[in-house]
């Protein structure tokens, strides 16, 4: 991998990893897990522990509105029926939370994050 690659998409997964801690946080203990996921914070990294399991992957946007950009997903690990618009509440904090963060870790690029179909899709400067 490019090195410059690596180290913007390790500001990325950073920032997910902050967004993970503010949802378990608040949500964490509303369901119960996915018998096969462990509890929060037994794994390295927040992808595979806990409720909430949050990744963004590159794509060229073939398809897309909004063109290339990270696709940006929030997925609860629960085998519990969470109502459609809680999902939704749940996801747009999650993508708010993204929007505040952006600019932080990348200044001055304009980067957004918007829906794009069914998914969110972060976009904007993505230079190394």
């Amino acid at each position: 991998m490019n090195p410059k690659l690596a180290k913007w998409e390790g500001k990325l997964h950073k920032l997910l990893r902050e967004i993970d801690a503010e949802l378990e946080e608040k949500y964490g203990h509303k369901w119960p897990l996915h018998p096969s996921r462990p509890k929060r914070g037994a794994a390295a990294n927040p992808q595979y522990d806990g409720l909430f399991r949050l990744t963004a992957s590159f794509s060229a946007g073939y398809g897309s509105e909004l063109g290339p950009g990270y696709v940006f997903r929030v997925e609860i690990v629960t085998l519990s029926k969470i109502p459609p618009d809680v999902v939704e509440q749940i996801e747009e904090e999650a993508a708010g939370l993204m929007r505040e963060g952006l600019p932080k870790i990348f200044p001055g690029r304009g980067m957004k994050i918007e829906r794009d179909g069914h998914v969110y899709k972060i976009y904007g400067d993505l230079s190394l």
